[in-house]
């Protein structure tokens, strides 16, 4: 492990850890620790709930707002935060200080900012922040990588998976034919627009089996799922994995959906 600054410097950084991967995955969650910890940064847990993305995206101002104040006063002793979530990263960077309109309070606005301006995507922190190099992982297989909206959008995390995942011994990327296309989960859209989301995810499982790749990867838990869900009901040999199981060398737990019972 390197990392671009002076070893001794030990940010204190607070792993938000999402409600998914906390409810269905929590080894994604101890991944990102581990990686976080390899770019010589101190690992704290806050006590946390939901980022409150969900209420937002449904026009529910208020227990959005309610959620961010808590996020807000549990992190702010932590000089970053970082999530395995481009959605939930987005989220406290993009559009918390917008719940809090800085005209009518800007006490409330300031923190809200201060925190988005602190806040993280987990890849984007091991490497644009940290400059992390692997050393000593491995992956044996061909994987494929899917850019999820909010990480790839929002955040303008691309390059930053790929250049980890270049550094992990046995492993082969096979990039899929649009490999930046919504997969159709988006939340509460999948819900709303079931025939849609279903098409949109059933197309993208038919490009990640073209690329012959064995495993699907992407840095969203709400995204693995979907895919996960579907690869399994149309019959695709294909796995599915949160990029940084795959980073930290923790991938001895079943691939996403086996342990979930997304399968069959």
């Amino acid at each position: 492990m390197s990392v671009s600054d002076d070893p001794g410097d030990r940010p204190r950084v607070g792993l938000f850890v999402t409600c998914l991967v906390d409810l269905f995955r929590p080894g994604v969650g101890f991944a990102a620790a581990t990686l976080i910890e390899q770019a010589g940064c101190e690992v704290v847990v806050p006590e946390q709930t939901c980022c409150g993305q969900p209420a937002y995206n449904s026009g529910d101002r208020r227990d959005a707002r309610a959620l961010a104040e808590q996020v807000i006063a549990n992190f702010s002793d932590c000089d970053y935060v970082v999530a395995p979530s481009g959605s939930c990263a987005g989220t406290i960077r993009e559009h918390y200080p917008r719940l809090f309109p800085e005209a009518e309070e800007p006490e409330a606005h300031a923190r809200a900012t201060a925190l988005a301006a602190r806040t993280r995507e987990l890849l984007a922190f091991l490497v644009d922040e940290r400059g992390l190099e692997l050393e000593g992982v491995r992956f044996d297989g061909t994987v494929t990588y899917h850019d999820a909206c909010a990480g790839l959008r929002e955040l303008h995390v691309r390059e930053q998976p790929r250049r980890l995942l270049r550094q992990v011994a046995g492993l082969t990327l096979s990039e899929s034919e649009g490999c930046e296309e919504c997969c159709g989960f988006g939340g509460t859209f999948c819900v709303k627009y079931p025939e849609i989301s279903t098409r949109m995810v059933s197309d993208k499982c038919r490009r990640f089996a073209a690329s012959g790749a064995g495993t699907v990867l992407a840095g969203d838990l709400g995204c693995l799922m979907n895919i996960a869900g579907r690869l399994s009901r149309e019959g695709y040999d294909l796995n599915a994995r949160h990029v940084a199981e795959v980073l930290a060398g923790m991938t001895d737990a079943p691939a996403i959906g086996e342990a979930e019972g997304l399968q069959g």
